[in-house]
């Protein structure tokens, strides 16, 4: 392809890009003010802005956008700092007072049920040995050891 393939290929497209706006615009039906709005927007050339790079030719120097001032965070959190109140430090730490008392106050808390009816059977198992070994010589079991049926 030469030269002037290419030129005349981008001309047409041209031609071919114009006439399928004007048949947009046509079919909405565009009122003149804000068609030339548009043609105004096309016509403008984007603006040059560098923010990370700095231009050798001087007719680009006005384009450098200045470089932002970040703030300092060390700064920002000695300020923090400054207005909070001071708090005393506390160098003796007593690792009784930071655990819980009792460790496992849930799990007793979920067998208590089926620790009574242990004991329960613990009581009357207890009463069953006596009686078998004292045998049947009118001897009854000691006090809070009879065993309850409950």
């Amino acid at each position: 392809h030469s030269m002037a393939d290419l030129e005349s290929a981008a001309l047409s497209r041209q031609a071919r890009l114009k006439a399928m706006r004007a048949e947009a615009e046509a079919a909405e039906g565009d009122d003149p003010a804000r068609k030339r709005a548009r043609e105004a927007d096309a016509s403008k050339e984007p603006v040059l802005k560098f923010r990370n790079y700095t231009p050798i030719d001087t007719e680009l120097q006005p384009a450098v956008v200045p470089k932002a001032e970040l703030p300092s965070v060390e700064e920002a959190i000695d300020e923090h700092l400054a207005d909070q109140p001071k708090k005393p430090v506390i160098d003796n730490v007593d690792l009784a007072n930071l655990a819980p008392r009792k460790v496992d106050w849930d799990l007793k808390r979920d067998i208590a049920k089926k620790l009574e009816k242990l004991e329960r059977r613990t009581q009357r198992a207890i009463v069953q040995i006596i009686r078998e070994t004292h045998g049947e010589q009118g001897l009854t079991a000691p006090e809070g050891l009879q065993g309850d049926d409950e």
